[in-house]
């Protein structure tokens, strides 16, 4: 009778624990599952983020965007990066007599044009120095010391100020936390809007599965179906192939 008590004693207290042990991991499990979750997305956000600075900048050089990863890719290796370097700035008074950038820019290249046919110069320092201190229109318009050149430089450095180099660029195609998976590109370069203007659109897209999926099952499962539910992506991305949106991503 004694060992017949000591034993159910004995089930009661392991029951016990067994049924703390799950409410402590009923509570815990959602927390660590949602901490982990944050700490990833911060990676994964960077790296979409550094993608379409990427698309962008694509877009902006060929009118279009690109689906394909290994021509995004080229394209950041060896295409040159076009920028205007500037040196000194219009007045209020030169910008209320009608003098724009454009028009100040356009009467620097013609006295340019006009110098280079009668001199040589060293250089365009030597160049700038003697329009600015012969060429009547410059002078008359204020522009010594207003210098405007368009130069080229290595684009992965100028799109991500030596956070990447041409091995490690690739990274940006690639989902972190997901053993090599690469993000979902699509592109709409066909989309009009109701006024018939072209505007093409591009998407990008780390479904939750593929950066989370090695964490706990359930609470995976809960995500995407309280996302679905709610209409939204189940997962980060940016940009939409279907309406325009500024190429904003879902957490913005």
């Amino acid at each position: 009778m004694k060992a017949t008590r000591i034993i159910f004693i004995s089930a009661l207290s392991i029951a016990a624990v067994v049924m703390c042990y799950f409410c402590v991991t009923s509570v815990t499990t959602p927390i660590k599952f949602e901490n982990t979750r944050a700490q990833r997305e911060v990676a994964v956000i960077k790296h979409l983020v550094d993608l379409r600075t990427a698309e962008v900048e694509f877009h902006h050089q060929n009118g279009r965007f690109t689906a394909n990863y290994d021509s995004l890719l080229t394209f950041l290796k060896t295409a040159p990066k076009k920028e205007v370097m500037k040196e000194g700035s219009l007045t209020d008074k030169q910008l209320e007599a009608g003098l724009t950038e454009a028009k100040a820019v356009k009467i620097l290249n013609e006295a340019k044009k006009k110098a280079l046919k009668k001199n040589q110069f060293e250089n365009n320092d030597a160049l700038y120095t003697y329009i600015w201190e012969n060429d009547k229109d410059v002078i008359s318009n204020g522009l010594a010391g207003f210098r405007r050149d368009t130069i080229e430089l290595n684009m992965i450095q100028s799109l991500y100020k030596g956070e990447y180099d041409e091995k490690s660029i690739d990274q940006i195609v690639t989902i972190p936390f997901s053993e090599g998976l690469r993000f979902e590109i699509e592109t709409n370069n066909d989309y009009k809007t109701s006024q018939g203007i072209r505007v093409p659109l591009f998407e990008a897209r780390a479904p939750f599965e593929s950066y989370l999926g090695d964490l706990n099952e359930q609470e995976l499962v809960n995500l995407v179906d309280r996302e679905q539910k709610l209409e939204h992506y189940p997962g980060l991305k940016v940009g939409d192939i279907y309406s325009p949106n500024n190429n904003a991503g879902n957490w913005e």
